[in-house]
């Protein structure tokens, strides 16, 4: 696999640097440089060869015998190896052919000329790089005829292979066939590796062609992931400002509607106007505190048992029933969090006491363990069934629907506070078990007809300065 790069060809007249900026060119490797010396080796050779036999003193026909051998030689070696290199790759048979017809031309120089063994060497590596037919026995007979003609050279010609130069021949013969076979391992050796690496470099294109397609998956998700992201951080931005509304201005609302009703019906109303005035001013600074998510102010400068005490004070005036609070363990700093999920928990749970429950007595325990902190809300109203709730909005059921009485109808008081739960829209429960969620707590609830509610938040102990 390569890479293009792609890039304006130099004009003509263009200088050195143009000349040799070459977009298509890759730098050279070993393999190349050694296939351009070995192309060219074999005329040095042959042309060595030839010198040698003219100060040998060789007499005029034999020169001319090894004139002639030789030009055909370098002709069939130019013809076929260096104008036509793909023959060697393309076409096994004609390479094979090519290979033999050159080693007889070789032999015959040899015994001609035995300076002609610089050239004759050359056929160890052609024999082993070359695509042959008959593969292993083509190359191994070429091999042993190689080793043979520079064996004959080596002991001065095949004219001396007599009497004791008989054995130095074979011994020669024996060393060059080791020579052939540490070459043609190291052919092998070289080949496997040029093999693995051909093999890698198509995985690692393959590899490259994944990884890109995985990184264009990747981006779509990474989009896909941030549109959701958004589109999930409006969502808890809505429901955050709907439990902020609902637990602090609409209370604040209800408590003015409230105030203001009483104020109609007795000729002095400035007690009910003053309060409804302070809620009105109350509900306002909620509301700039739910849009910039403050914490709430009563925990702005007291500890969440204060401002609960501070909270149920305040509640109790102005609803009347009697309401106490209680503090066990060591009370500690907690999560900013933290506190003000209790804190909201409490308000929201005292608001539907009021609205529904009809109670006299409220209860209030905070209890801190060493893991967890829970917040109890009880109270001795009307109470109601919680299997009977609806789960999907966690609103309380509406008796006017199953033929009961409605409010002002006759109705039971528990009646009628089970339809004015109805009539609020249950968001109370809701958002109580949405706060509780938000911080890895658990709300229950237990209540019966007749015999009160109690409201249960437990949430982590987690630490003032702690990551939520």
């Amino acid at each position: 696999m390569g890479v293009v790069v792609a890039s304006e060809q130099p004009r003509s007249g263009a200088g050195p640097e143009g000349a040799l900026h070459r977009p298509d060119r890759r730098p050279a490797s070993w393999e190349d440089r050694f296939s351009t010396i070995y192309r060219l080796l074999p005329y040095v050779l042959a042309a060595a060869a030839v010198l040698l036999a003219m100060v040998s003193g060789f007499g005029a026909a034999r020169m001319l015998w090894i004139g002639g051998a030789a030009l055909v030689t370098v002709a069939w070696v130019c013809w076929f190896e260096t104008l036509h290199p793909q023959w060697e790759r393309e076409r096994p048979a004609l390479a094979t052919f090519s290979l033999l017809v050159r080693l007889a031309l070789t032999a015959l120089l040899v015994v001609l000329n035995p300076w002609w063994g610089l050239f004759a060497w050359l056929g160890f590596v052609d024999f082993f790089r070359a695509n042959l037919l008959g593969g292993r026995i083509t190359t191994g007979i070429g091999v042993a005829v190689t080793a043979a003609l520079l064996a004959g050279t080596q002991v001065g010609g095949f004219q001396n292979v007599s009497g004791a130069l008989v054995g130095a021949y074979l011994v020669m013969l024996l060393l060059n066939l080791v020579l052939a076979g540490t070459m043609g391992a190291s052919f092998t050796y070289v080949a496997v590796r040029n093999e693995q690496r051909r093999v890698a470099l198509v995985e690692l294109a393959e590899a490259n062609r994944k990884l890109s397609e995985t990184l264009r998956e990747n981006a779509g998700l990474h989009a896909q992931l941030l549109t959701q992201a958004r589109e999930a951080g409006v969502r808890d931005e809505r429901a955050r400002l709907a439990r902020e509304i609902h637990d602090t201005i609409a209370q604040g609302l209800t408590g003015i509607i409230t105030q203001l009703q009483a104020a109609q019906r007795v000729p002095d109303s400035t007690g009910y106007v003053q309060t409804a005035l302070g809620l009105a001013r109350d509900s306002l600074g909620e509301a700039r505190r739910s849009v910039q998510a403050l914490r709430p102010p009563q925990l702005e400068d007291a500890t969440l048992p204060v401002a609960l005490r501070r909270t149920i004070e305040a509640w109790a005036e102005r609803e009347a029933p009697r309401a106490t609070l209680v503090t066990t363990g060591t009370a500690r700093p907690l999560h900013p969090e933290i506190e003000a999920t209790l804190l909201r928990i409490a308000q929201e749970a005292l608001a539907n006491v009021a609205r529904h429950a009809r109670a006299a007595r409220v209860g209030v325990t905070l209890s801190y363990m060493e893991d967890v902190i829970s917040l109890d809300v009880r109270d001795d109203g009307v109470g109601f069934d919680p299997a009977a709730a609806t789960p999907a909005d966690g609103c309380r059921p509406d008796p006017a629907a199953r033929g009961g009485a409605g409010p002002g109808d006759g109705g039971s008081p528990v009646d009628d506070a089970v339809v004015a739960g109805r009539r609020d829209g249950g968001f109370g429960l809701i958002g109580m078990r949405q706060r509780v969620a938000r911080v890895a707590g658990e709300l229950t609830i237990e209540s019966e007809p007749g015999s009160g509610t109690a409201v249960s938040a437990t949430v982590p102990a987690v630490p003032a300065g702690a990551a939520a």
